[in-house]
């Protein structure tokens, strides 16, 4: 355990600094949104799915340089999207990785255009992945639109919006989170891979692992806001309950939900036999996921 710490906190540090050469200074004019934008950025998140990416990477015998470029875009991706998440219009919400969050500090307007600003710069490092036999940055900038638009993380947004009030069964939960949470997680895995210039069977293998943790991070995300204090998650606890959003807990009960969440993490780790032992790295996060250990 201490030695996956060890390596997380490598990974932490890797992906920050090349987050901190790509994004323009925070006194890059006009200075107020490059201030806002790295706020967020930087506001102590764990870079699971930069993480997750080149761990991707690293189990097809890629070069990690490379994926950094693909590790940055999908965690500023991923901000954007909390950014807008949390607006007065959205989820509503007034903390996030235990800090104000953008709309408090800079005003619903700027916090607006800080989540438009992230996603333009994320296009911008995803398409300067570097190309390799079989994956060119076409193809990096494809798999990327396709996990953002609106049949994946924003149509999930908009299920999730109109979900709120509705008796959901566990069908149309899936459907929700799918494109919400499970779309993006997976897609820096296979970014990772393409990175790496994997195979066909080595893409697969990541694409089923990512779908299977995806949503196991999401059942485990949904039991975390129910059980933890605001304090320990660093955002707003039992807010699904507060805004009437249908969850596992809610529909399954907290010890089924518990058996779901080990359930998917095994077809995860099944889905990485492919791999070989060069995907260490993935089965230890999918194993430490399942209690939040980091």
């Amino acid at each position: 355990m201490s030695d996956l710490k060890e390596w997380l906190k490598a990974q932490q540090d890797k992906v920050d600094t090349k987050l901190d050469a790509l994004l323009p200074s925070a006194s890059t004019s006009p200075s107020t949104i490059h201030e806002a934008m790295r706020y967020s950025v930087f506001a102590g998140g764990k870079r699971l799915r930069p993480i997750l990416c080149l761990a991707a990477s690293q189990a097809c015998g890629g070069e990690q340089e490379a994926a950094l470029y693909p590790a940055c875009a999908v965690e500023v991706m991923h901000t954007y999207s909390l950014v807008h998440d949390d607006l007065p219009c959205m989820d509503d919400d007034d903390l996030r990785r235990g800090r104000p969050t953008s709309h408090v500090v800079y005003g619903e307007g700027v916090a607006v255009l800080t989540g438009d600003a992230l996603l333009t710069e994320a296009f911008t490092m995803v398409a300067h992945t570097p190309s390799c036999e079989r994956y060119s940055a076409a193809d990096y900038v494809l798999e990327f639109s396709e996990t953002g638009g609106s049949k994946k993380l924003i149509g999930g947004q908009i299920l999730d919006l109109e979900g709120e009030g509705q008796n959901l069964n566990q069908e149309q939960l899936v459907q929700i989170h799918e494109a919400k949470t499970a779309a993006l997680l997976c897609s820096s895995l296979r970014l990772g891979g393409m990175s790496a210039n994997c195979t066909s069977e080595q893409l697969q293998a990541l694409t089923s692992f990512g779908y299977n943790l995806g949503l196991a991070f999401q059942v485990i995300d949904d039991i975390l806001d129910v059980t933890q204090t605001t304090e320990q998650l660093g955002k707003t606890a039992g807010k699904d309950e507060s805004v009437e959003k249908s969850t596992y807990p809610a529909i399954l009960g907290l010890e089924e939900s518990k058996l779901e969440a080990t359930r998917l993490t095994t077809l995860a780790l099944e889905a990485l036999q492919p791999l070989g032992d060069r995907a260490m790295r993935l089965e230890q996060i999918a194993r430490h996921m399942l209690v939040r250990e980091f």
